[in-house]
């Protein structure tokens, strides 16, 4: 990567950890305040639900509008969302301020994330994309890894109010890097073709015609909601479990998520050297997520739900890079901001879903059961969409035969 593209994974990485900072800090502050698993659970649904329902309008925007524009203004405007988060709540109070501004930080970050999938490609023409990718979701990792570890520092000196300011801060910090980075490179991004004439609902019809007709697009979307159903479940539960039936301190849940986060940094500098095929790279990283919720979800100590753990965040972000490879191969450049918008929104529906699922199966003996059963349903769904490509490969050779 040349250096003057240093600012821009910069730029990601403090996002990130802004973003991380939250994701960390909403369950967390309401299962220490309402000492309930199903309003920690709840409260990660209302998070991330309004984060995958406008991934498809902000995928069509960006084919409609400079992504470059969007994703500096998603960063800018999430920072103005935590001060005036944090100014609501100094007036009327109640926690569900902090819900409803990391709600609004999450549907800010879907805009940065579809302008970034846009992006890529353009800034990174000349370069293997996989590589690329894993180095994207390297910087993502890095806010990964430290994002738990500030807010639990940060939690542990200030008021939550404070620390949502100086997420605030930092989302101001991401757009300054990646303004600087727009000097530094003298990046242009190409015309945007002009918008076709019709009804306001045409993109959204030209994407779900791409997803229902592209050949092996319907496959990558299936594999990443069966993927999301574990990370979905995982995110919403692991505070509770690790702080609630584990007995953990606060420390140690932002130590597990650390670790994990590192073999994460591990696995995708392995990707990025290595050059594995992108179908190995979703093989192993989807069975080893199964296996890390089977894992989680039956263990009775510690150590198991640590390992399970690991193998589940370890592995997402190879899943990722299989995943995002994929359907750059699949989607025409063209549409292909609309159509990753839906396919975003397929993809991590599941998500959600998980954290509902957790507030009505709130209780211990009811939780680890469930990890179980969402990461076996994930296997089965793995494993149907697999002998369904296999048989039909193999109809269409026959039927090539003939």
């Amino acid at each position: 990567m040349r250096v003057n593209h240093q600012a821009f994974f910069c730029s990601l990485f403090v996002a990130r950890l802004a973003d991380q900072i939250l994701l960390f800090l909403v369950p967390l502050v309401v299962f220490q305040t309402t000492h309930q698993v199903s309003w920690s659970g709840l409260a990660f649904f209302i998070e991330t639900l309004p984060r995958y329902l406008v991934f498809p309008f902000f995928g069509a925007l960006c084919d409609r509008f400079p992504p470059l524009k969007l994703m500096r203004l998603s960063q800018a405007v999430r920072a103005l969302a935590c001060f005036g988060g944090i100014a609501a709540y100094a007036l009327f109070g109640g926690i569900g301020w902090l819900i409803a501004l990391s709600a609004a930080c999450g549907v800010l970050t879907s805009q940065g994330l579809v302008a970034r999938e846009v992006m890529l490609p353009q800034i990174f023409s000349t370069q293997h994309i996989q590589r690329v990718l894993a180095y994207s979701q390297l910087a993502d990792q890095l806010g990964f890894v430290l994002g738990p570890m500030l807010a639990a520092l940060l939690l542990g000196l200030w008021r939550w109010e404070t620390v949502v300011a100086a997420t605030g801060v930092l989302f101001l910090a991401a757009d300054g890097a990646l303004f600087l980075w727009q000097r530094l490179s003298g990046f242009r991004a190409p015309d945007l073709p002009r918008a076709p004439a019709g009804h306001w609902t045409q993109p959204l019809r030209i994407a779900l015609h791409h997803v229902w007709t592209l050949p092996g697009l319907k496959k990558v979307i299936m594999l990443a909601a069966a993927e999301n159903l574990v990370i979905g479940v995982t995110l919403a539960t692991s505070a509770a479990m690790v702080t609630g039936f584990h007995a953990q301190s606060t420390r140690y849940y932002a130590g597990l998520q650390t670790a994990g986060a590192v073999a994460t940094v591990l696995v995708l500098l392995t990707v990025a050297r290595a050059g594995w095929p992108a179908r190995a790279l979703g093989l192993v990283a989807f069975v080893a997520i199964c296996a890390g919720g089977v894992i989680a979800g039956a263990s009775a100590a510690p150590w198991g739900y640590a390992l399970g753990f690991l193998l589940i965040v370890g592995f997402d972000k190879m899943f990722n890079v299989y995943i995002r490879s994929a359907r750059l191969q699949i989607i025409p450049p063209e549409d292909y901001g609309k159509t990753i918008g839906v396919a975003i929104l397929l993809n991590n529906v599941t998500q959600p879903l998980a954290g509902l699922l957790v507030s009505v199966f709130s209780a211990r003996t009811q939780t680890g059961p469930l990890i179980v059963v969402l990461s076996l349903t994930m296997g089965g769904i793995g494993a149907a969409v697999s002998i369904g490509s296999a048989l039909l490969r193999r109809k269409r050779a026959w039927l090539a035969e003939e």
